[in-house]
């Protein structure tokens, strides 16, 4: 399986040239809605087509090539739809610089009758894939850091899930959360992080993870599939993408059939869920406040007492 970064260039004029040639420019920009972390615009040439540009302040460029590695990740194991990644840059702009990053426009379409049914199988072939390329020095993990939401999110390589998901994920949003726990709350926290291994279980095969599975990052494309956007990338236990989707939501009852169908759970899924989902909530409580602290407390003593 070969994994490959897309390219990335020093201005928006250079990335137009090199993808579509030189005689082709920015005839309309389109602001397009969706997302609080970037901006996000359709660009329609002057050849007539459309592509899709996120954009972001210069010094933020690290998001972008983490979204790119992370969907050209995807791409690259063949079992389902992203949009293409055309590349990824910087421009200095006229007043201001900016990052970018560039990706084929999704037409949305009807979703075709067994959409919830082929999204599954297409899923469970993502977990099933061979991840060994994708992480360097462990089982578990991914080939550089990336961002969940606009927070950084580390990836160095385990080869244990219960330390991975105890050093990579727990640890780091709860130091960050500190100021919300009180002392009771800290104590429970300890005790959590020290049986960690009593209650996640190793996976009987690392999967390749979308990493922020929820309804909002998969889009309908033209021919009425599902694809994947907006990834937060890593090697882990696949658990913690099903638990993601009923985090804020549960997808259909048919795509959970059709996905077991394919890929059957470990036994216990059900009493792990809160615990992958934990990791989601801290993050939501490191970026938008004290509404999700409530949440989080109830999954610590859920698993304390």
């Amino acid at each position: 399986m070969e994994f490959i970064p897309p390219p990335h260039y020093r201005s928006l004029a250079k990335a137009l040239v090199s993808l579509f040639g030189s005689s082709v420019a920015v005839a309309h920009t389109d602001r397009v809605s969706g997302g609080d972390i970037n901006k996000a615009y359709a660009l329609t040439l002057n050849t007539g087509s459309r592509i899709f540009m996120k954009a972001n302040a210069k010094e933020n460029a690290g998001f972008f090539t983490a979204e790119a590695a992370g969907l050209s990740a995807i791409a690259a194991t063949g079992a389902i739809g992203t949009p293409q990644i055309l590349c990824t840059g910087t421009d200095d702009g006229e007043q201001v610089g900016y990052s970018f990053l560039l990706l084929s426009y999704i037409e949305s379409g009807p979703r075709r009758k067994d959409y919830w049914e082929s999204f599954a199988r297409e899923l469970a072939a993502l977990h099933q894939a061979d991840s060994s390329a994708f992480v360097p020095g462990g089982k578990f993990g991914f080939v550089q850091d990336n961002y969940i939401g606009a927070r950084p999110q580390a990836n160095g390589g385990c080869e244990s899930w219960t330390a991975f998901f105890r050093d990579r994920r727990l640890v780091p949003q709860f130091k960050a959360a500190d100021r919300w726990f009180s002392a009771a709350d800290r104590s429970r926290i300890t005790k959590l992080l020290d049986h960690l291994d009593t209650l996640l279980v190793e996976p009987e095969r690392p999967s390749l993870l979308h990493g922020d599975l929820w309804g909002g990052n998969v889009l309908c494309g033209p021919e009425g599939k599902a694809l994947l956007i907006d990834p937060a990338v890593y090697v882990g236990h696949a658990e913690a993408d099903l638990a993601m989707t009923e985090l804020f939501g549960a997808f259909p009852a048919a795509f959970y059939a059709a996905y077991r169908e394919v890929r059957p759970l470990q036994a216990g899924y059900e009493e792990r869920r809160d615990l992958y989902n934990l990791y989601q909530l801290l993050n939501h409580l490191n970026l938008f406040g004290g509404s999700y602290l409530g949440a989080v407390q109830s999954i610590v003593a859920e698993y304390t007492e």
